[in-house]
């Protein structure tokens, strides 16, 4: 199995939006432990805008939760949609997060996420699951 980061809950609610998963595919010594873990938060359509968070891991399980305000920063006057993307990186490894050992396919027309308004900005986010049942974010104006 591939290394991956298997998001178990996400949680968006009062201004934040909190995961909680595992890794899994791990093998080796240290396979989850060692450096620290953080999540990335990629603009796909500007690979260059990345938010970055501490990610707090106990044995092979991790959380993390973060401000949508933080995305206040990229307001830049797009319109429609833009899509962030979260991965976990240790600095050696970069593991994508979402969910794929439920065995439900196509989670991006069953879990519907709330939309939060980004406080600053001039539009709202809410997380969803992409077509390949990766965990991703939705900014829409």
């Amino acid at each position: 199995m591939k290394p991956r980061a298997e998001v178990e809950e996400v949680w968006p609610r009062d201004g934040r939006i909190g995961i909680v998963g595992r890794l899994v595919g791990m093998t080796g010594p240290g396979a989850g432990a060692g450096g620290a873990w953080r999540l990335t938060v990629t603009r796909r359509s500007r690979a260059s805008q990345v938010l970055r968070y501490d990610v707090q891991l106990d044995g092979e399980r991790f959380n993390c939760a973060w401000y949508v305000a933080d995305l206040a920063a990229y307001d830049d006057g797009f319109s429609g949609a833009d899509q962030w993307d979260l991965h976990l990186t240790d600095g050696r490894r970069t593991l994508r997060v979402g969910r794929r050992l439920d065995d439900i396919r196509g989670k991006k027309a069953i879990y519907v996420y709330p939309r939060q308004a980004v406080p600053g900005a001039r539009f709202d986010v809410r997380p969803y699951f992409t077509v390949e049942d990766n965990l991703s974010l939705e900014c829409r104006a």
